[in-house]
């Protein structure tokens, strides 16, 4: 399946003009039609973990139009926790004991049957991100996804093209793309946009790694997990707490260092930051054409993702993008009268999150005038972003794209993902962006795909023959 053009995806705004997506945040009732402001958008939540709790639904709730009315999860400890804390947080807002009565499911796909939800919000493991998001397409439901978008480019492909023909509102994770809490990353991508460091030559992206690990023995599978279902699309292997989640709490969970269910780093942080470098670089319905790299893997235990690394890549427009845990955290875009560089500052995504090189300045330029630039009425303007969720929920009532389409979410991913392809096969390769292949490279060409254990996996899904 090929990728779709900037221009299918921004016909569907009215407002979108060569460089500038211009989508309000209030829309009158008049417009949005049998959708009015004052109704509620039902949302359900597929996986209640540590990016759920700490940052998905705590978002989310806070919105009155937002009513988060079923959980799933395939450990029901975690699922009943979801109920009680969605409960209890409407209890607190709405001073009202009973507002909602919170319906718990182990199995997503039968609570995609539920016609009285509208949204649902995914803070699955990777390799449980693309199966969902289709199904919930297919389903009629609007899905916000955390990045990740896939495990793969041909499943990445296959959920974008279905929210893109199902006409669902999507929106990925990436809130680097959004005023809160880090309004520096818009203001950067603005100011390369517009000139302000001369021609872009190179951007660096800097990430951390994660460290290795030992074997963990097998352990007995706990009576509150569905392992084969966690397991999904990936190969049986035993049950080991280190190789799932901790049952005890909800600190960072091991799957994270296992390839078997992600690719590490590249994507953890990189699908945050590669995201970052293709808004500033205009790239955000394309990728690299040429790619190199190195980087070590353990060579032995269980946690087996990549550790230091360096991939350097070429773009058609002749932009260079290094990506490397030799750099600081962060985006720095070099041109030819200055440079912009970008980041969180020193902070990370959760506290339990690995450490790696960090700025103490989240946004710093070879010179002061770069930064205190106004941008002009006739100049490029990007599109804002209050909160990535919040974005979300305007445009579920206002049925335009969001900040984070999926889409962008797609090539944000897939450029991580063969960034992970040339860290294990050395020597120079050459992507097509269009067709997503790599050139006359058949061993490359296989790491776009993975074999999928049934009943698991996007390929097993039904309806997706029709798109």
């Amino acid at each position: 399946m090929k990728g779709i053009t900037r221009r299918e995806y921004l016909k569907k705004s009215a407002a979108a003009t060569a460089g500038l997506i211009a989508i309000p945040t209030i829309v009158p009732a008049s417009v949005i039609g049998k959708n009015p402001p004052s109704d509620k958008i039902n949302i359900a939540q597929i996986g209640f973990g540590r990016i759920a709790k700490d940052h998905d639904l705590k978002e989310v709730l806070k919105y009155d139009v937002a009513r988060v009315i079923a959980v799933a999860d395939v450990d029901s400890n975690r699922a009943n926790h979801g109920k009680s804390y969605i409960e209890n947080t409407y209890a607190e807002q709405k001073k009202k004991k009973n507002y909602v009565d919170v319906k718990v499911y182990e199995d997503y796909r039968e609570m995609l049957m539920n016609k009285d939800i509208d949204a649902v919000i995914i803070s699955t493991p990777d390799h449980w991100h693309a199966q969902p998001a289709i199904e919930a397409a297919i389903a009629g439901k609007d899905i916000y996804l955390q990045k990740p978008a896939s495990l793969t480019v041909e499943e990445g492909r296959a959920m974008s093209n279905v929210v893109h023909k199902t006409g669902r509102v999507f929106q990925i994770g990436s809130q680097q793309r959004s005023a809160n809490p880090w309004p520096q990353f818009k203001r950067a991508c603005e100011l390369v946009r517009n000139g302000r460091i001369g021609e872009l030559k190179t951007v660096q992206v800097g990430l951390g790694t994660d460290p290795g690990g030992e074997q963990w023995p097998e352990m007995p599978v706990p009576e509150n997990l569905n392992y084969d279902m966690w397991l999904g699309s990936t190969p049986e292997t035993y049950y080991t707490e280190k190789g799932v989640h901790p049952q005890a709490d909800y600190s960072r969970p091991g799957w994270l260092r296992i390839q078997q269910f992600g690719a590490g780093m590249i994507t953890g942080w990189g699908a945050h930051h590669i995201d970052t470098a293709h808004w500033g670089m205009g790239t955000e319905f394309t990728g690299p054409i040429e790619l190199e790299g190195t980087a070590l893997f353990p060579k032995s235990g269980m946690w087996n993702v990549h550790g230091d690394f360096r991939v350097e890549t070429k773009y058609a427009n002749g932009v260079e993008m290094i990506i490397s845990s030799e750099f600081t955290n962060g985006v720095r875009f070099e041109g030819t009268e200055g440079w912009i560089f970008v980041s969180r500052g020193n902070v990370g995504v959760t506290a339990s999150d690995p450490k790696s090189a960090q700025s103490s300045e989240a946004f710093s330029a070879s010179n002061d005038k770069i930064l205190k630039s106004e941008i002009g009425k006739d100049e490029i303007h990007l599109y804002h972003s209050a909160e990535q969720h919040g974005n979300w929920l305007d445009c579920i009532k206002s049925r335009e794209l969001t900040i984070a389409p999926a889409e962008v979410a797609h090539r944000s991913c897939s450029t991580c993902l063969i960034a992970h392809t040339a860290m294990q096969i050395p020597r120079k390769l050459y992507w097509d962006p269009i067709n997503e292949r790599f050139k006359n490279d058949d061993e490359a060409n296989a790491t776009l795909s993975r074999p999928q254990r049934y009943p698991y996996g996007h390929t097993f899904v039904k309806g997706l023959e029709k798109f």
